[in-house]
C-alpha cells in the first residue's frame, strides 16, 4: 500500500502563490498516477491536476495556466495567481496497482485560503 501526506497550505492574498507538497511512502513503485483534488463544504471533490508515471499531466480548466503539477522526490502543486475561488481543502491521491491489487490512497488534506 501507499500512504500520502500533504503539506504547504495556508493563507495567501489574491494574486499570490503557494506550493503544496505530497509525500508518498510505501509501495510507491506501483503508483500509476498522482492527483491533486480540492473540496469546499457542500460541493463534490474535484480533480485539480494529475501526473502519470510517464510524466503526462492533466489540469482542470479553471487552473490551466496558473497551477503546475510536478514530481520529483515528492509531488508538488505550484499555485500562482491565486483567486478567492481557489479556497478549499486540497487533497493528494495516489492510484495504482501492487501485487495485482488496485489501490487508491488519500491524504488528510491541507487547507488553502485565498483572501480577496
Amino acid at each position: 500500500q501507499v500512504q500520502v501526506a500533504e503539506s504547504g497550505g495556508g493563507l495567501v492574498q489574491a494574486g499570490g502563490s503557494l506550493r503544496l507538497s505530497c509525500a508518498a511512502s510505501g509501495s510507491t513503485l506501483g503508483v500509476a498516477v498522482f492527483g491533486w483534488y480540492r473540496q469546499v463544504p457542500g460541493i463534490q471533490r474535484e480533480l485539480v491536476a494529475s501526473i502519470r508515471s510517464d510524466g503526462s499531466t492533466n489540469y482542470a480548466d479553471s487552473v490551466k495556466g496558473r497551477f503546475t503539477i510536478s514530481r520529483e522526490k515528492m509531488v508538488y502543486l505550484q499555485m500562482d495567481s491565486l483567486k478567492p475561488e481557489d479556497t478549499a481543502v486540497y487533497y493528494c491521491k495516489a492510484e495504482g496497482w501492487w501485487l495485482g491489487v488496485n489501490f487508491a490512497s488519500w491524504g488528510r488534506g491541507t487547507q488553502v485560503t485565498v483572501s480577496s
